[in-house]
């Protein structure tokens, strides 16, 4: 009888619909770790592992569970690592290359609910949905004029990044009549274009766009993208949203943004640090609305992560490429 391929996950929540898969399977062997057991345990566990999927939220895994030099030195037999998003903060994928360990993100996965998000965000700012719904329940005087937002219906919208979510928020906006400007160095503008926005430079979208959306990983190249320089280009009156990593956008220099008046206000669901600090100045802010990075929080968008990560270790399993390898 051939041995099992051992399958490795945390206690972390995860839709049932990835241990069903797995569990059907007569060739996988799924092992569970508690987050909270010992490391000892953690590494006793691990060594035995062909497959390890690991969360990508960094605020939810301790940090003796990324996948980093360390953890690999427990792993003799790793072969592949999955995340459980379509970002992958918590893997190291150089060292991962260096032995040969193949990495997938979920890419897509939950690409509808992030985008719905960002819809949800632009929406909450030019309408001042959550300004309005914080006046009424504190029983504050106010005019309706007061809370007098903007339609976004013929506004125009600039997404930096146009992958599986801008092209879908890109959507989403065409559907409410907006005008759709991208910037994708990744993407050739013929691409873009068949992503329903127009091609245009990074300067050129700053300077046309009433609203600006990320939609970006965080890299060397992203890194402190959004700083002052960049607020300062944006449009006077202009409204930010992010739904994509903590880190693209400087979160002293938005706020310096938002104080001054030369934007209008911002859509936050990532942070630097998270969750925030309590202090940080931005969750004061009254033309900011916050959410705790949940925007691929949907029980869709969680199944549908599930599902896809299920089926890239099962492809793994039977010696199969699967569709969204990370590693070079």
């Amino acid at each position: 009888m051939n041995e099992k391929v051992c399958v490795v996950r945390t206690n972390l929540w995860i839709d049932p619909v990835f241990d069903q898969l797995l569990t059907e399977n007569d060739k996988v062997d799924l092992r569970i770790i508690d987050v909270t057991a010992p490391e000892q345990e953690w590494y006793e566990t691990l060594k035995h592992a062909h497959y390890y999927h690991v969360s990508a939220a960094k605020d939810e895994l301790p940090a003796g569970l990324f996948v980093t030099e360390a953890l690999l030195a427990h792993c003799p037999g790793l072969k592949g690592v999955s995340s459980s998003g379509a970002g992958y903060d918590t893997i190291d994928v150089a060292a991962c290359n260096a032995r040969n360990i193949t990495v997938v993100n979920q890419a897509g996965g939950n690409a509808n609910s992030v985008a719905e998000m960002a819809l949800g965000l632009l929406l909450a700012v030019s309408r001042k949905i959550v300004e309005s719904d914080r006046t009424l329940i504190a029983q504050q005087a106010s005019s309706r004029e007061a809370l007098m937002g903007h339609e976004v219906a013929g506004k125009t919208l600039g997404l930096i990044g146009i992958g599986h979510i801008g092209s879908r928020f890109a959507q989403m906006a065409t559907g409410l009549g907006m005008n759709v400007l991208a910037y994708d160095p990744n993407l050739t503008p013929q691409d873009i274009g068949l992503r329903q926005a127009q091609p245009v430079a990074f300067d050129v979208l700053l300077a046309q766009s009433d609203i600006v959306s990320l939609h970006c990983p965080l890299n060397n190249d992203t890194r402190d993208m959004f700083n002052a320089q960049a607020f300062r280009a944006m449009k006077r009156g202009a409204i930010f949203i992010s739904t994509a990593r903590g880190g693209i956008h400087n979160e002293e220099d938005l706020h310096a943004s938002l104080h001054d008046g030369h934007l209008a206000g911002a859509g936050l669901d990532v942070w630097r640090q998270e969750p925030p600090e309590a202090d940080n100045p931005l969750l004061g802010h009254p033309r900011v609305v916050a959410t705790f990075h949940t925007a691929g929080v949907s029980h869709e968008g969680r199944r549908n992560v599930a599902r896809m990560a299920a089926q890239q270790l099962l492809l793994m399993v039977d010696g199969k490429t699967p569709p969204h390898v990370v590693t070079s």
